[in-house]
């Protein structure tokens, strides 16, 4: 069967337990991302997501894979403030 990439406003509330009202508000303040497209709205999968978590699908995925160089990140750090403190004593 095949699943679709975007939502109706109908299919969120359902998906959301929401009514259908409620999700065209969510939409309207940009809680919801939505394409208006003719008369009928269309709701990429990943803003359902969004609506949920707060974060969107893209900044959530950007945010873990910065997590995973964040030991190394540290690491180099500590080793900069390292030499320059010892570089910084030498020169007393």
């Amino acid at each position: 069967m095949f699943t679709p990439t975007t939502y109706t406003p109908d299919q969120v509330a359902q998906i959301l337990q929401l009514s259908t009202n409620t999700v065209y508000e969510l939409i309207k303040k940009g809680e919801i991302v939505a394409k208006k497209l003719g008369k009928v709205y269309r709701i990429p999968a990943s803003s359902i997501s969004f609506a949920l978590t707060g974060l969107d699908y893209d900044i959530y995925m950007a945010q873990k894979e910065d997590e995973k160089h964040l030991p190394k990140i540290n690491k180099l750090i500590s080793e900069f403030r390292s030499k320059r403190w010892q570089k910084a004593r030498s020169s007393l």
